[in-house]
């Protein structure tokens, strides 16, 4: 039985995690929390006393991890070496080290090949700034997912005020605007609508709204398949 893979692209602030984890849930898939995968990968640096800039080791350690993702009742499992890591990604030295290490080239590339190997296995649903383009370019289904920079901002502000943080929307807009000029001139991997993606403007949409018409895009996707 061959396996469907969805690829959600878009911008910083496009609700492009909350809405692909949604669609995992409701349709059985398996949502790939890369950012975990990055920070397992973090776990075993950590573990074996490699420096975020001891290139030449961390390089040679690449080869030697292996990082999945199952679930088992409903809960993500992140595995390293076979081992569930979820109880030890997420300390703040491990956010620290993932951070520092994903500008690794050879660490991107590592966890690309696991990314591609787990579509392979699973029916998957990817989010990022270059799935659809880079990361997995034959996926079934690829949606570029987007919001104006005034939206995004205002998501944004909203998130920060109910957790009790002041903030000013002019300066997230600013900061938002910075991240997709960065994001779309990168030398590797740039922010890009694959030419075969669904643009889906988010800005006048719910969170549900977008969920439904993503899963209606896959149904009629899968019954041409």
């Amino acid at each position: 039985m061959p396996y469907f893979s969805i690829a959600i692209d878009g911008p910083a602030g496009a609700g492009k995690s909350t809405i692909a984890k949604k669609i995992a849930k409701k349709l059985g898939f398996i949502y790939v929390d890369t950012g975990a995968m990055y920070r397992a990968m973090a776990l075993y640096f950590i573990r074996n006393n490699i420096k975020a800039d001891d290139f030449d080791n961390i390089e040679r350690s690449c080869d030697k991890i292996n990082i999945s993702i199952e679930y088992k009742d409903g809960e993500q499992i992140v595995l390293l070496n076979g081992e569930n890591v979820n109880g030890l990604i997420r300390t703040e030295e491990v956010g620290n080290m993932a951070s520092a290490v994903s500008v690794n080239k050879t660490v991107r590339l590592k966890l690309v090949e696991l990314q591609r190997k787990l579509s392979l296995t699973n029916n998957v649903i990817m989010d990022g700034r270059d799935i659809g383009t880079y990361v997995l370019p034959d996926a079934d289904l690829k949606i570029f997912l987007t919001a104006s920079s005034n939206v995004r901002a205002l998501r944004r502000y909203k998130e920060l005020r109910e957790k009790g943080i002041e903030a000013d929307i002019s300066v997230i807009e600013k900061d938002i605007i910075d991240r997709d000029n960065r994001d779309m001139n990168r030398e590797f991997a740039p922010l890009r609508q694959a030419e075969d993606a669904v643009l889906v403007d988010t800005s006048d949409m719910t969170i549900d709204e977008v969920v439904d018409y993503i899963i209606n895009l896959y149904q009629n996707k899968k019954e041409n398949k």
